[in-house]
């Protein structure tokens, strides 16, 4: 099951099962800090399982977001802030990730960092 915030990108993409979650992006398994949210998202689009009939057929979850929260600037940041410039280093959402990623593959083929900002966030959520 395919999740997405990105309609059109969804009904291009022809994913076998796919919900569409009318969220801001990066947020189709529901609201952040909001756990009966995110089940409900998620539960929602595993019915759609039962519902598709056809390839390519995207369901639209009844998901409204309600509110305007920037999520960015509560964890101490703006959005220009968070976004990184592309470059060829690979980064980590966390040290065990990448402990991970070179076992699995070894350290030239895996090797990288473990994203600043995302341990900043990491931090700042855990403190709540």
């Amino acid at each position: 099951m395919v999740m997405g915030s990105a309609f059109d990108i969804l009904s291009a993409a022809w994913p076998p099962r796919t919900a569409f979650v009318n969220y801001p992006l990066g947020h189709q398994a529901g609201r952040p800090f909001d756990p009966e949210d995110q089940l409900q998202q998620v539960g929602d689009a595993l019915k759609g399982l039962e519902q598709h009939t056809a390839p390519g057929q995207v369901n639209v979850l009844d998901a409204v977001w309600g509110d305007t929260t920037d999520y960015c600037a509560e964890v101490g940041s703006s959005r220009d802030a968070v976004r990184q410039v592309r470059d060829e280093v690979t980064r980590y959402q966390a040290a065990a990730d990448l402990d991970a990623a070179v076992a699995a593959l070894g350290e030239a083929e895996a090797g990288g960092v473990v994203s600043e900002e995302a341990v900043r966030q990491h931090a700042v959520f855990a403190s709540k």
